[in-house]
């Protein structure tokens, strides 16, 4: 595999329908302070590059197998019930993060958000369940559109950008930035699912650093931009739900939110149809190959019922429903850090002791929905070990 198509994969996968909503999430969290939870993330998505590419040339498989090789297998099987978690209940947000966009374009309000959000999750586990699974290079071809749109819409509204906008720089106070990194953080997974494709680099060692580096550069580039320019052109209205569609209707007119709400429903049911697949590979590792891939499709139609029904009675908000597959995902982020501590060396291995430093503090504003990951981490590790079948 060429650097361009490994940085390529990279960058797909750090990129998503996330960033459709999250800048606007953020900024109505800390305000403009946003940018320093933006910047600080950054630096820690940095960090857990190394990391995670140091576990995959180094170990390989996945996040249960990088545990388990430095905090052992009950650790292995937390992370992975955690990460598979992770993927259930975000597929009803990253459905309604779509769904908010099919709402801002035909009105509704929250009926229509909803409404939308359950059809956008009932056709892509609809999907799962025919077997469809979104290729690699139709991966790209969406990041790359996600990619042009948000540089029409930070180049095309910059005229609009106004100083007084960023001021109050902290109407929440300063810890509002610790939540709102909380929530940012579902913006960065991504390394720890690419990094075992190193090994298909002709030439790890020297390709590395130039993936890892285009990568980071790139999607550095593109969070901070878009985050600066939500809270420069759209002021008071950057804490709304569709922000890269106001910023292209500023930018190109009365089309941008038509372009915008195209590309999140695209993009909503390919990282979804994604992920989705990667969770019934896992799930088969977790509870046996005989273990049928329905049992996840119907725990994504569950989850969806009770997070997209509490949303309906109005007893969470966007950000707390946000918060739920984060904080799975952070614990995930902390057994691994924590494991490299231990099975890495040199540099990188003090490069995972501030990670891991990082992901617990960034950990610690995830308030309630901590009751929701502390129970998954207790069960997966109270499980017996699977043991495989005898042969014959």
């Amino acid at each position: 595999m060429s650097s361009v198509r490994g940085a390529a994969l990279y960058i797909g996968a750090l990129l998503g329908p996330s960033l459709l909503l999250l800048p606007g999430l953020a900024a109505a969290l800390a305000g403009p302070a946003s940018i320093v939870a933006w910047s600080g993330l950054l630096v820690l998505s940095g960090l857990l590059a190394w990391v995670f590419t140091s576990l995959g040339t180094r170990i390989g498989g996945g996040v249960a197998e990088y545990a388990a090789a430095g905090l052992g297998a009950r650790a292995g099987r937390v992370v992975g019930w955690c990460f598979l978690s992770g993927v259930v209940a975000g597929a009803p947000v990253v459905c309604l993060i779509g769904g908010g966009y099919i709402a801002d374009l035909v009105g509704g309000g929250m009926t229509a958000k909803l409404v939308a959000a359950a059809l956008l999750l009932l056709v892509v586990v609809a999907l799962t369940l025919g077997g469809a699974r979104s290729s690699t290079a139709v991966q790209l071809v969406l990041v790359a559109v996600l990619v042009l749109l948000v540089a029409v819409a930070v180049i095309g509204s910059a005229p609009a950008g106004r100083a007084e906008n960023w001021l109050p720089f902290a109407p929440h106070g300063w810890s509002s930035i610790g939540a709102a990194g909380s929530v940012l953080m579902l913006s960065f997974v991504g390394w720890e699912a690419i990094a075992p494709l190193t090994g298909r680099l002709r030439d790890p060692r020297a390709q590395l650093p130039r993936v890892i580096g285009a990568a980071f550069a790139i999607t550095t580039l593109i969070y901070l931009a878009l985050a600066a320019s939500t809270i420069s052109v759209l002021g008071a209205r950057a804490a709304g739900d569709v922000p890269l569609a106001d910023l292209l209707e500023v930018a190109v007119g009365a089309t941008g939110p038509a372009v915008a709400t195209t590309a999140a429903v695209t993009l909503t049911l390919a990282a979804t149809n994604a992920y989705l697949t990667s969770a019934a590979v896992l799930t088969a590792e977790l509870r046996g190959p005989a273990s049928s891939s329905r049992g996840l499709q119907l725990a994504v139609l569950a989850a969806g019922l009770v997070l997209l029904g509490a949303a309906a009675a109005d007893l969470v908000s966007t950000a707390q429903l946000v918060s739920i597959p984060t904080t799975l995902f952070l614990v995930v982020y902390l057994c691994c850090t924590a494991a490299s501590v231990r099975v890495l060396s040199g540099p990188v291995r003090a490069c995972a002791a501030v990670a891991c430093a990082a992901v617990l503090g960034v950990l610690a504003f995830s308030g309630w929905a901590l009751l929701v990951a502390l129970p998954v981490a207790i069960g997966a590790a109270v499980l017996p070990e699977r043991r495989p079948a005898p042969v014959g």
